[in-house]
């Protein structure tokens, strides 16, 4: 099982040195790969509980978000170039990049400058987004209905700019002739592509299958939803004449703390102390993720409450004392 860190650039304050001081932990520790959160904005409804849907559409989840709107925190996508100067061997990437933010062939020829910076270490992480506050704040609210389709097709915009000297896209989102877009990604045929899908297994399936992606990625699902989401995925690809690709990454962005006490890990949705607990609980609950199908946790620090400087302990507790255990079983 491989480690990743979902750098805590979303939550009510952070500073760039704390940004700055877990990546390179994440670094010295051999960690697979760093992530950002991508956030534009938290809506002021959110501190009342009063936004349209939770967070990630998610039932288990209250109308708000777990980020005050007086938060400071630091725009996920900026982040990424930085990251690959402060770094040489992880990978980088964000999870996930909403995309109807951005226009698609821009976001295509941004990513490939961006591989370049990191020598060929980037991860794109794509999905639909979620909240319709955030899709009129990123001047985007007419492709909320139509989200699913933005990324279908953003993502065989990347992979066409992406594999091809010159290339052209007549859609429904994009309409170009045909062009050159600068440097192709370091990374053959692209770099790696993750879809984030937390609903619909089909969709998740049929995205893998007709684009060849390279993993999927989740929000605290237990053990139990890892091995349902790819169960699901398998049986959809087996049903459409494929099979899970080779190397595929089944991942989770999941809250991490190390507690010194045993705390209650009884179910409660997305909202359950999954990696949140003591030393015995997380290596217990790690086994059952390895078992599962996971092969990359996104580990989360907490939103607030939790020093950088523990969570920096946690971190090195983790990889030097639980994760030999883990994977030994």
């Amino acid at each position: 099982m491989k480690l990743a860190l979902y750098l805590p650039n979303f939550r009510d304050k952070v500073t760039v040195k704390e940004l700055e001081d877990l990546t390179a932990l994440a670094e010295d520790l051999d960690f697979d790969s760093i992530w950002t959160l991508d956030r534009i904005i938290v809506p002021e409804t959110s501190d009342r509980a009063e936004m349209q849907f939770p967070f990630g559409m998610m039932m288990d989840f209250p109308p708000g978000m777990p980020v005050i709107s007086r938060g400071e925190w630091f725009q996920g996508m900026t982040l990424i170039p930085w990251l690959a100067a402060k770094t040489t061997k992880i990978r980088i990437g964000m999870s996930i990049i909403d995309t109807p933010y951005r226009a698609p062939a821009v976001l295509a020829a941004e990513l490939a400058t961006q591989d370049h910076l990191s020598g060929g270490r980037l991860n794109v992480g794509v999905g639909s987004g979620w909240m319709p506050e955030e899709f009129a704040a990123a001047s985007a609210t007419d492709l909320f209905p139509r989200r699913h389709g933005h990324v279908r097709e953003t993502i065989e915009i990347m992979q066409g700019i992406w594999t091809n000297d010159l290339f052209e896209y007549h859609g429904e989102f994009a309409d170009f002739a045909l062009s050159g877009f600068g440097h192709k990604p370091i990374q053959k045929p692209h770099p790696p592509i993750f879809f984030s899908g937390l609903k619909d297994p089909k969709r998740s399936a049929r995205r893998i299958a007709k684009y060849g992606l390279s993993g999927w990625i989740g929000i605290q699902d237990s053990p139990e939803d890892i091995r349902r989401w790819r169960t699901e995925i398998e049986r959809e690809l087996n049903e459409m004449g494929g099979t899970l690709p080779e190397n595929f990454d089944m991942c989770s962005m999941i809250w991490f703390v190390i507690t010194d006490e045993d705390i209650d890990q009884t179910p409660a949705g997305k909202a359950s102390n999954l990696l949140a607990g003591s030393a015995r609980q997380l290596e217990d609950i790690l086994k059952r993720y390895k078992e599962a199908g996971m092969t990359m946790p996104l580990l989360w620090p907490p939103f607030r409450d939790v020093p950088t400087a523990k969570t920096m302990d946690d971190l090195k507790r983790l990889t030097e004392e639980i994760m030999p255990k883990v994977n030994a079983g």
